[in-house]
Formats: C-alpha cells, sequence, structure tokens
C-alpha cells in the first residue's frame, strides 16, 4: 500500500529554518513546545501520532524531543505550550504524551552540545488507521512499534537550531 504525504507545518518556523530560541530546552529558551499543524489526511484515519527527534545528536540514536499519540481524527495541529506534565491532554482532548530522551514527559527543546554545528528537528506527523492501545508515557520506540502497519499517511516538518 503506497501511503499518501501529510503537510505539516508550524507558524513558529517554516521548513528548514531555525527554531525559534523561546522552544530551546531550559537553560537555552523557555522550553516551550511549537504549535504543529498538519494537513492532507485521509479520510479514513482514525488518529494521529507525532514524533519529534534530532538525529544529528552525538548518540547512538536520533535523540527524541517529543513523542505525542492518540490525537483525535477531527484535530488538525497541537497548540503552542503544550503542558509538559500532562499524560492526557486537554487540548486535544484524548491525545497522550509520551517519553522524550530526558526520560520525562513531554516536550523538550533542542539544546544540542555548543560547537556541534546545526542540529535538524523532525517534526513527524502520522495518520493511522486505527486506535493505538498504548499506556501513558509511551517511549517512541513503544510507539513505533505499535504503529508499525497502521501507517496510511506520514509528513516531515524539519526545523534547525544550533548553539
Amino acid at each position: 500500500m503506497t501511503k499518501s504525504a501529510l503537510l505539516v507545518s508550524s507558524p513558529a518556523f517554516k521548513a528548514g529554518e531555525r527554531i525559534p530560541k523561546r522552544h530551546a530546552y531550559t537553560g537555552e529558551g523557555e522550553n516551550v513546545s511549537p504549535a504543529i499543524a498538519w494537513s492532507g489526511a485521509p479520510a479514513s484515519t482514525k488518529e494521529f501520532a507525532l514524533l519529534c527527534d534530532d538525529p544529528d545528536a552525538p548518540t547512538p540514536e536520533p535523540w527524541v524531543h517529543w513523542v505525542v499519540y492518540r490525537i483525535p481524527p477531527n484535530v488538525a495541529s497541537l497548540p503552542e505550550n503544550v503542558p509538559m506534565e500532562d499524560k492526557e491532554l486537554k487540548n486535544p482532548k484524548g491525545a497522550m504524551q509520551g517519553t522524550n530522551s530526558w526520560r520525562k514527559l513531554g516536550w523538550g527543546g533542542p539544546m544540542p552540545p555548543p560547537g556541534h554545528g546545526t542540529h535538524h528537528y523532525h517534526f513527524k506527523v502520522y495518520a493511522l488507521d486505527a486506535n493505538l492501545t498504548l499506556n501513558p508515557a509511551a517511549t517512541k520506540a513503544e510507539l513505533l512499534k505499535a504503529m508499525s502497519n497502521l501507517i496510511l499517511a506520514e509528513g516531515d516538518l524539519v526545523g534547525t537550531y544550533s548553539r
């Protein structure tokens, strides 16, 4: 089955451009999640999931910045400043946040090592053809495994950051 493409965007930054410092991790910025929107989902979408990671991190696996799943099919965006302490979100209602590479819930903003060059942050949105049964605070690996055969469409917005 050929997957269709979602268009992923943010009012905070354009594709390929720098993520504003306000969204950077604590100590560098305010660690506020950016608003993310998507369009082009198939009508048969049952829910959405979002992953944000940094493949340029000096770690064996890409550094995970955000895991969100169980986003209802009638929702096409996440607002700015999603509360990090909320496992189950109130906006959008029913969506769940997972665990990032800091082993914390919710958004963890960019903060590459000083002098490590420009890092690329991939905000990947997935349209799924079934509802996931993941527990709260799931990891990226758990989410990828759960949705492996359920992806109808996906899209990727890349923002950059350097220190």
